[in-house]
Parts: C-alpha cells; sequence; structure tokens
C-alpha cells in the first residue's frame, strides 16, 4: 500500500515536471500554490480519484528540542520585511505522511523572538502550527492547530518562501529528510533554475 503511493506520488511528480517543461513563460509566471492546483487539476483531467490514491492521514509527530542558534539557517524571504528568519535544521524531518515538519524562528529588527513548530504539505500547498516556543524552552501546543492554504503576501512571505524556493518546489520537490534539510543552505536546485 505504501509502495502504491510512493509509485503515484513520483507518477504525479514526473507529470508535473514535464508539464511544467511545456508551459508558456506565463503560466510559469504564476503563484506557485495557484499553478500547483491548475497542474493537479490539467494532469487529473478533473478527476479527484485519477491516482486511486488512499485517503490521506496525517502521521503522529513529537516536539522536538528548543532550538540552538548554532542549529539556525537562514532562510530568505526577499526585502519586504525587517524580520529575520531561519529554520532549525536539527528539527527538519520528512514524514511517512509526506508532511514536512519544522521549527520555524522569526527575529524580529527590535530583537522579539518567535519561534513555532510547523508542517507543511507541498501536495496541497498548505501548512499547520503545531506549537509555539517558549522562552524557557518547552511548547505551548497550538489551540487551533489546523491545515491552512499557503498565501504568498507580507504577512505569509515566510512561509510562501519555504514552499516556493525551498522545500516544494515544482520539479523539485524534497523527498525525504536529508534533502529537506540539505535545501535550507543551498536552496532548491529546481527554484534556483527557474
Amino acid at each position: 500500500m505504501g509502495h502504491d503511493n510512493h509509485c503515484c506520488r513520483l507518477l504525479r511528480q514526473a507529470l508535473l515536471a514535464a508539464l511544467i517543461g511545456t508551459a508558456s513563460c506565463a503560466a510559469v509566471a504564476a503563484s506557485v500554490p495557484e499553478d500547483l492546483e491548475l497542474l493537479q487539476k490539467n494532469i487529473l483531467g478533473g478527476r479527484e480519484d485519477a491516482f486511486e490514491e488512499k485517503e490521506w492521514a496525517e502521521a503522529e509527530s513529537q516536539l522536538p528540542p528548543a532550538p540552538v542558534d548554532g542549529d539556525l539557517v537562514p532562510i530568505d524571504v526577499g526585502s519586504r520585511t525587517e524580520n529575520r528568519f531561519a529554520v532549525d535544521v536539527q528539527s527538519v524531518t520528512y514524514g511517512a505522511d509526506d508532511v514536512i515538519r519544522y521549527t520555524l524562528v522569526i527575529t524580529s529588527s527590535g530583537g522579539v523572538r518567535n519561534v513555532t513548530y510547523e508542517g507543511m504539505r507541498c501536495e496541497t500547498a498548505e501548512r499547520r502550527v503545531y506549537a509555539f516556543g517558549r522562552r524557557d524552552g518547552s511548547w505551548s501546543k497550538a489551540r487551533k492547530s489546523e491545515w491552512v492554504r499557503i498565501v504568498d503576501n507580507n504577512l505569509n512571505r515566510h512561509h510562501a518562501a519555504l514552499f516556493k524556493d525551498y522545500f516544494c518546489t515544482t520539479g523539485g520537490s524534497v523527498s525525504d529528510t536529508a534533502g529537506a534539510r540539505r535545501v535550507l543552505a543551498t536552496g532548491n536546485p529546481a527554484a534556483i533554475a527557474r
């Protein structure tokens, strides 16, 4: 069953890559979450059951240790904000449920630090906050933890950057923990090539 889902995912990625290769410049310039939806619709021919995948179920996950400054990898979100963004590389995992989980650290220009433990689904262009970090290094579970669509705007630019430029680049999405950790430091080659 897991092998079938893996094969379906690989087939979908291959078809997405082929479609991207023949897409017009105008289509490539559109925002990635919308592109992803459009590409999936084109590939599946509008049929939800085209790959006959089993219903997705999220795996249980454990909260990681508090981030250590030496493990924080800065991520580039563009120049639209004075905040600094980093991901704790040691917290990054790629789950059996195809969710990339990571600790995100946002530091304001005034030095205020916000820490969240989050998940991202490349297939659906969604993210979820599991917990908020406290000053003492413990976690407070998010009261309203649900999957929400990734939107590229000033408030959520960091999520869009993680999606488009690191974890979920069309034709080059990461597929294991090592790959997810590697692209943090180097950027995703598929995103760089665009």
